[in-house]
């Protein structure tokens, strides 16, 4: 991956303000939840008041609000997706870029499949280090999977980590496809389109700014300037059409962009906070079959 990574003992921003937005939507936001993630808040250690706070003093912020509504959503659509998955005999859940992600520790629909989280082994040292000091216990179903994918193929380290090729698997890459170039992108999703049939790749991306209503634009330009300042700066973005072509090459069939205001039922926009759907960050889902 070509954002740049953090140092040994390091976290990454976006995983820290990722985080921050989960724990923040159980505080800052009311009824109905879009999704609950108890364990993000525990995963920030001694930072948690720090980034947390941001929410509650400006909550209504629209970049903190849009960042609480763009992690929600995503983590709510892929986890369902992942649940009827499992229900259909799935057993393997990857995790690319999985940051703080705490899906494998929250038990629930985590016992029930292996799951692969792939991540740079510094941000990797960080999520042990967390883990640990949160007293979270790692099941052993839970595989960390140290990678740079910039350097080394995602096929050969899940290989090397007992990942199952001949059976399918759930890929969740949730908030990194912005930092990379369309190549870098194409050539991970060349790896997942030759796994077995019955796999699936849920990923976001981002509009590019013609596309963008106001809210998303405005969004945009605020945290694309601040992530460039720290180092992660944005390198594309695609249109629907654009980004169902890359997987088309690459081999998927059934893709399918899905809005962020279509990523949860209708009935959790019907709301008295300041959550808003955008059109900016739009869920990309796709199917490996057999043809």
């Amino acid at each position: 991956m070509e954002n740049r990574q953090p140092g040994p003992g390091q976290p990454s921003v976006t995983a820290l303000m990722a985080a921050a937005a989960r724990a923040a939507h159980l505080v800052v936001d009311d009824e109905p939840r879009i999704f609950a993630d108890p364990l993000a808040g525990r995963l920030l250690g001694d930072r948690a008041e720090e980034l947390i706070s941001y929410h509650t003093l400006h909550g209504t912020h629209p970049v903190l609000s849009g960042a609480r509504v763009q992690v929600a959503c995503r983590s709510r659509y892929a986890e369902e997706a992942l649940a009827r998955a499992v229900a259909a005999g799935v057993a393997q859940y990857v995790i690319l870029g999985a940051g703080l992600d705490s899906f494998a520790y929250r038990g629930g629909l985590a016992g029930r499949v292996r799951v692969f989280e792939v991540d740079h082994p510094a941000s990797q040292e960080v999520k042990r280090s967390a883990l640990a000091a949160a007293g979270i216990p790692v099941s052993g179903d839970v595989t960390l999977v140290p990678a740079d994918l910039a350097a080394d193929p995602l096929g050969r380290s899940l290989a090397a980590a007992g990942f199952d090729h001949t059976a399918p698997a759930v890929f969740a890459w949730l908030g990194v496809t912005m930092y990379l170039t369309a190549e870098a992108i194409a050539e991970t999703m060349n790896s997942i389109a030759a796994l077995a049939p019955g796999s699936e790749l849920i990923a976001d991306y981002l509009l590019p700014e013609e596309a963008r209503d106001e809210a998303g634009a405005l969004y945009g330009r605020l945290v694309a300037q601040a992530s460039a300042e720290q180092g992660e700066p944005w390198r594309s973005c695609f249109t629907p059409p654009q980004i169902a072509d890359l997987a088309r090459r690459a081999g998927f069939a059934g893709a399918r962009s899905v809005r962020q205001r279509d990523t949860v039922p209708a009935e959790l926009w019907r709301r008295t906070d300041s959550l808003r759907p955008a059109e900016l960050a739009v869920l990309f889902h796709a199917a490996v079959t057999s043809d």
